[in-house]
């Protein structure tokens, strides 16, 4: 099991590669006429680290919770 530390990390490095891949993904597209698409690329990997984060954050709250 990891200590409190290596998980922060782990989640701070999650949560940049997320707002990265949310950077990128904000540029849309224009096919030369007025309308403008905005095509999801990433949208696998975006969920993957979103669920990441989450479960970083609940393991986190439960080690905050037990040092009470």
């Amino acid at each position: 099991m990891s200590n409190k530390h290596e998980i922060e990390e782990e989640l701070a490095q999650a949560e940049s590669q997320l707002a990265t891949l949310c950077q990128s993904e904000q540029y849309p597209t224009s096919d030369g006429n007025e309308t403008v698409t905005i095509q999801p690329t990433c949208g696998d990997q975006m969920s993957s680290l979103r669920e990441e984060c989450s479960q970083l954050r609940i393991i986190l709250e439960a080690m905050e919770a037990s040092e009470d």
